[in-house]
């Protein structure tokens, strides 16, 4: 059990890396050719697709991460 509570942690944490990759990646392309980057915006399409994605995936992996060490724990 707790062999598949590390796959499942290590599965989430790739996809939380390359998450937050293409959240960065788009940030930095966008303020390229963007100048008012001190305005003030709202995520909107993708981008707010991409930020909730990274909510949801953090609270899942901390969640399977505090489960993984109650499954360890007990005898």
């Amino acid at each position: 059990m707790v062999t598949a509570f590390n796959i499942v942690e290590i599965i989430i944490s790739i996809v939380l890396i390359l998450v937050l990759l293409v959240q960065s990646r788009g940030a930095g392309f966008d303020g390229t050719f963007n100048s008012d980057s001190s305005v003030f915006r709202t995520r909107r399409g993708v981008e707010k697709t991409l930020f909730q994605l990274t909510i949801v995936l953090a609270v899942v992996f901390v969640i399977v991460s505090v489960l993984s060490v109650v499954v360890a724990k007990t005898p």
